[in-house]
């Protein structure tokens, strides 16, 4: 189909309102125009081009104050010389002669007329193909158009999963966080517990001296001596409780 006229079926006859076209289909649309403009009032041949303008000058006004002028004057040939007779004899042939040319004028006409009928027909014949497949076309693009806001749709909800997932990874980043402060101050007790025992340990170390430089204070020293025994060892018991309170990657690390 030519290309000006599915572009102005497509447009409803308002190229105005059309996008514009481009580069070879603006020169392509403007020679077609330009063609069909003049094979609409241009016939095929001279005969054909004859024929229309006599049929068109027939069906005028001009012909018909022509024909009655000349069908009156010509009566007037009697002042020549010529009779009734002969008068009606030149008439008649003028008559049959141009009935006849005027039939086939016509008939020339019919038949061209015909011919555009022919031509207009086909051309609905492809306008209707090409109103088919832009329709066709039109159902591809919204299918097209569903299958891409389903896409977007699936992608909006993983991008929603992937936010929960990442607010939930943050959330055990964060109690991770709190577990490593509160190993933190474990470990904080369990050194000065140490610093204690080392405390208590330099403690015996000088009663020990103490009672080997004084036997005589020997029944005293051993019951202070037994008390700081029995303190160093509820202490002992009491870190090797919060020892065994700490996990198990702590406690072979201390060791």
């Amino acid at each position: 189909m030519p290309v000006h006229t599915s572009y102005y079926f497509i447009c409803a006859g308002n190229i105005s309102s059309c996008p514009k076209l481009d580069g070879s289909d603006q020169n392509n649309y403007t020679t077609s125009m330009t063609k069909d403009k003049n094979s609409t009032h241009t016939a095929d041949s001279l005969p054909e081009r004859l024929a229309l303008k006599t049929t068109s000058y027939i069906g005028s006004p001009t012909s018909l104050i022509i024909h009655t002028l000349f069908f009156g004057g010509i009566f007037s040939l009697q002042n020549f010389g010529f009779s009734t007779d002969q008068i009606m004899l030149i008439l008649t042939t003028i008559v049959s002669l141009e009935a006849i040319y005027l039939s086939i004028f016509i008939q020339i006409t019919v038949n061209h007329q015909a011919k555009q009928i022919r031509e207009v027909g086909a051309d609905v014949e492809e306008i209707s193909e090409d109103v088919e497949e832009i329709s066709k076309d039109i159902d591809d693009i919204q299918e097209d158009v569903e299958e891409i806001s389903k896409d977007v749709d699936d992608i909006q909800e993983d991008v929603e999963e992937i936010s929960k997932d990442v607010d939930d990874i943050s959330e055990d980043v964060e109690e991770i966080s709190k577990d490593i402060d509160g190993i933190q101050e474990d470990v904080e007790d369990i050194s000065k517990d140490v610093d204690g025992i080392s405390k208590d340990m330099d403690d015996i170390s000088e009663d020990v001296e103490g009672i080997s430089g004084g036997l005589e204070k020997e029944d005293q020293e051993d019951a202070e001596t037994d008390a700081k025994i029995r303190k160093i060892e509820l202490t002992l018991e009491e870190l090797l409780r919060e020892i065994k309170a700490l996990p198990k990657d702590q406690r072979a690390h201390l060791s």
